[in-house]
């Protein structure tokens, strides 16, 4: 079987080269973890302004757990976050 000559590197490499892997990474995991935040929210009819209430926080600082860009999230914001939704928060490392 013979290397097709005019396949190049993976999109990772890529992004590697450019020094925008990490930053890639952690722009999907966020958007994951909103996601699923925001779901859950649907799910059980909370709003934003009721889900920061049972957090103990304003609802500006609720955003930041939904802004895909935003990055500065606490463990204890996902915790607090979880256990308001009725769900297990799971950190693992691969």
């Amino acid at each position: 079987m013979t290397k097709n000559k005019h396949l190049g590197s993976s999109f990772d490499d890529l992004l590697k080269e450019e020094g925008t892997l990490e930053a890639a990474e952690l722009a999907a995991i966020k958007m994951v973890i909103a996601d699923q935040v925001a779901k859950a929210m649907k799910k059980k009819k909370l709003s934003q302004t009721e889900m920061a209430k049972r957090l103990g926080t304003s609802r500006a600082a609720f955003m930041r757990l939904l802004n895909p860009q935003n990055f500065s999230v606490t463990l204890l914001t996902l915790y607090r976050a979880a256990a308001v939704l009725g769900k297990d928060l799971e950190i693992k490392f691969h």
